[in-house]
């Protein structure tokens, strides 16, 4: 957890960036990026040279260069590159070297050949003032970066910096959305995990942080670790800023090497791609229509269309291996839409492969950048069909108010789909991520859902917040995912009463109102 003090810190130095004339959040991310980047650097040679004079032999991996013969920009030498050096420097001097010859150095590197190095290579130092450096390298060299959850939560908090910024945040799932499309994927040491549009690569952190706790013994098992570390995580992006971000993103919350490249997922031809992956986790971009020349010809045999949404659902479809699974998001219209490719791909979807549950979500999820009414859809590749229940669960509250503010309506501990502490039937109503989990795990066993509810997810009626609908129902309706297509409304009973017993008593009632006439009169004279 974050102290209040470095979160004051943090937001004071977003300030400054402002101030300074830095005005997009994810510039001033991607600066705090290759400082963080180059602080990494540093440890590592300092490890190298500890291991060196521990076995008094030469260093077997040497970051920064003895001597000035290969830096011919500067007398300085390379030693002044590093963090450990310069940030003893007065802001003058440090502004200078950094901006002057550490991130020359910086697009030169070839001593790291991790994912990070790669995507440094046109890093640009565009801080304004010596001020303001020297400010965030105090800051970050405050932080105990060998404490993964310190390290991580700081990312964090900035990211979310950019999110509230109000720009950019479309890449930015809700932190407890992405939580909760991982817990009900429930991702296994063995899993090759893929976001074919990751951003910050949120939902692969995420992927991580559940393997730490579930499966704790990877990190001990050399040949799980060596998997988790270099082999489990893939991501694409077509901004190399967002390439960069997700990258350290990933590498302070532990992951070292994982596999973030450059990637227009619909664009380019996917060779070798085809059936690499157990787990696809992705909110991808909505983005409206693609010109069919830029889409990838073999994604178009499948589905022809324009529709990015409907494009990538096929996408996820080719990277799966048989038996991968996949939660991701996909606007309302992907469930109802009329068109033939709509239909066409919800029919593969039923028919072809298996379709586990649809999960709608509130419309106000995305606010304040988008107020569009989505779903998670949970399938399984099977390439043999599969489907016997679709798996319904209407989610009316997520924990977080529905209007542009998103302000938490419930305490810390009670927010998110595993929260630490229990929640009451009101609390409920507020926050439904954690009976939707428990509902879904429920499905797997033959016991009811909820202690002494009795009730298992299969015998729910069609009027409960979750229920099944068998495969023939939905393939009469046309393949048609919406929700309200098959819950039905709870109608208030109404006693109903016979004609005669009705004009009975209407004949009651009119002697009553003529006697109490009879009395009035009675009482005026």
């Amino acid at each position: 957890m974050l102290t209040g003090e470095i979160r004051s810190q943090i937001n004071s130095i977003w300030d400054s960036f402002w101030s300074g004339g830095i005005s997009n959040p994810l510039e001033v991310m991607e600066q705090i990026t290759y400082l963080l980047f180059l602080r990494r650097l540093d440890d590592l040679h300092t490890l190298e040279e500890n291991k060196s004079a521990r076995l008094k032999r030469p260093m077997g991996r040497r970051i920064f260069p003895e001597g000035d013969d290969d830096h011919p920009r500067t007398p300085r030498p390379y030693d002044d590159l590093r963090w450990s050096r310069f940030k003893h420097f007065a802001p003058k001097e440090m502004f200078s070297v950094v901006g002057e010859h550490v991130f020359p150095f910086l697009r030169t590197l070839g001593g790291d050949d991790s994912t990070y190095a790669h995507h440094m290579k046109d890093a640009r130092f565009t801080i304004p003032t010596a001020a303001l450096l020297a400010k965030v390298v105090d800051l970050l060299d405050h932080v105990p970066m060998e404490d993964r959850d310190t390290k991580g939560d700081l990312y964090e908090y900035m990211l979310g910096k950019i999110a509230s910024a109000g720009q950019n945040g479309q890449f930015r799932t809700p932190r407890h959305i992405i939580q909760l499309m991982v817990e009900l994927t429930a991702p296994q040491p063995g899993d090759v995990i893929c976001d074919p549009a990751c951003g910050t690569a949120g939902f692969l952190v995420a992927a991580g942080e559940y393997m730490r706790v579930h499966h704790p013994g990877i990190l001990h098992d050399a040949k799980q670790k060596e998997h988790f570390h270099h082999r489990m995580f893939h991501g694409f992006d077509f901004d190399n800023t967002m390439l960069r971000i997700g990258s350290m993103n990933m590498l302070l919350h532990g992951v070292e090497n994982p596999d973030i490249r450059y990637r227009d997922s619909l664009a380019q031809d996917h060779a070798g791609e085809e059936e690499k992956y157990t787990l696809v986790l992705a909110n991808p971009p909505f983005a409206g229509s693609l010109d069919y020349e830029n889409v990838a010809k073999d994604l178009l045999q499948v589905i022809k269309t324009k529709k990015t949404e409907l494009l990538f659902l096929t996408l996820f479809l080719r990277l799966l291996k048989p038996g991968g699974r996949a939660a991701v998001i996909v606007p309302d219209g992907v469930l109802f839409g009329s068109s033939k490719a709509h239909k066409e791909l919800r029919r593969i979807l039923v028919e072809e492969q298996k379709l586990d549950a649809v999960i709608s979500l509130p419309g106000g999820v995305f606010k304040p950048y988008a107020g569009v009414s989505t779903a998670i859809l949970i399938f399984t590749k099977t390439n043999s069909g599969g489907t016997d229940n679709v798996w319904f669960y209407n989610v009316t509250a997520d924990g977080w108010s529905l209007d542009d503010k998103r302000t938490p309506l419930l305490a810390e501990e009670k927010l998110g789909p595993v929260p630490s502490a229990q929640l009451s039937d009101a609390e409920h109503e507020k926050n439904n991520l954690p009976d939707l989990l428990t509902r879904w795990q429920s499905l797997a066993s033959p016991r009811p859902s909820g202690e002494g509810s009795g009730v298992r997810e299969f015998d729910r009626p069609r009027t409960a917040q979750s229920f099944c609908v068998p495969k023939a129902d939905i393939s009469a309706q046309g393949y048609d995912l919406s929700l309200n297509r098959y819950k039905e409304v709870v109608h208030e009973e109404v006693e109903h009463h016979a004609p005669k017993e009705i004009l009975a008593e209407l004949a009651r009632l009119e002697e009553e109102i003529e006697q109490g006439m009879k009395e009035l009169k009675g009482m005026l004279r």
